[in-house]
Order: C-alpha cells, then sequence, then structure tokens
C-alpha cells in the first residue's frame, strides 16, 4: 500500500487544488499586498522593530517585570506608525487572510480524516469562533 503523501494522485489533486487558490481574485489581491510590503526595505525594518520590541516587552511582561512607561509609549508610536501606513496596514490584512485561508483548508482536511468523507457545511459548528473570519466588532 502506497502511503497517502507519496499517492501520486492524492498529490495531483492537491497540487489542484493550489492551482485553483492561484486563480482566486481574492488570492490575487493577497500576494499583490504581500509583494509591495516585501519590496519595501524600510517598512520591513520598521516590522522586524516592532516584533522585537513587542517581544521584549511581552516576555518582560510573562516574568512579571515591571514595564517602562517611555518604552511602552515607543513601542505604541512605532505600532501606530506602522499601522498608519497603507501597505503595511494591507500586506497584514493578507496575512491574516492567508492564516484564514491555510485553517480552512486544514479543517476540512481533518473533519474528512474524522468522517471518512468529505465534510459538508452541516459538518462545522455555526457561529463564530477564533478563526471564522467575521468581523464581531
Amino acid at each position: 500500500m502506497t502511503s497517502a503523501p507519496e499517492n501520486p494522485i492524492w498529490l495531483a489533486k492537491t497540487q489542484e487544488l493550489c492551482a485553483v487558490l492561484l486563480e482566486l481574485p481574492d488570492f490575487q489581491l493577497i500576494r499583490a499586498s504581500v509583494e509591495r510590503f516585501a519590496a519595501d526595505a524600510t517598512l520591513r525594518e520598521q516590522l522586524t522593530e516592532l516584533n522585537e520590541k513587542g517581544g521584549s516587552l511581552q516576555q518582560r511582561q510573562q516574568f512579571g517585570l515591571p514595564l517602562d512607561d517611555d518604552e511602552v509609549s515607543r513601542f505604541e508610536t512605532l505600532r501606530e506608525g506602522f499601522l498608519d501606513n497603507p501597505v503595511a496596514r494591507q500586506f497584514l490584512d493578507a496575512q491574516e487572510a492567508m492564516r484564514r485561508f491555510q485553517v480552512t483548508v486544514g479543517e476540512h482536511v481533518a473533519k474528512t480524516f474524522e468522517l471518512g468523507r468529505v465534510p459538508t457545511a452541516d459538518d462545522f459548528p455555526q457561529g463564530c469562533g477564533d478563526d471564522c473570519g467575521c468581523a464581531t466588532e
């Protein structure tokens, strides 16, 4: 018996799914947003700095260490400046959209293994959850 990942039919169908994703207009917009961001070295540096400072603050908070108000203020200023840039905002939105695509595909595959059949909409919980992608604000 050939295992699923080595089965040429399984691989062909996975590649077919990837081709369908590439043709989706939303996917094209996501890629364009990522490419615009990737082409901007300044924004990439700002995101790296933002992630480093945010990670440092979060780590200190987790260890119960006091946070310096000036440091928090500098982080917030950096964060707001980054988010005010439309290319950065579109990039973050694109990352979230990619994550939702991945989660949805993963949920359908997992549900297929669980049920032993192709899932239908009725097989998924109704309403909002962490990964539903709807805006609740």
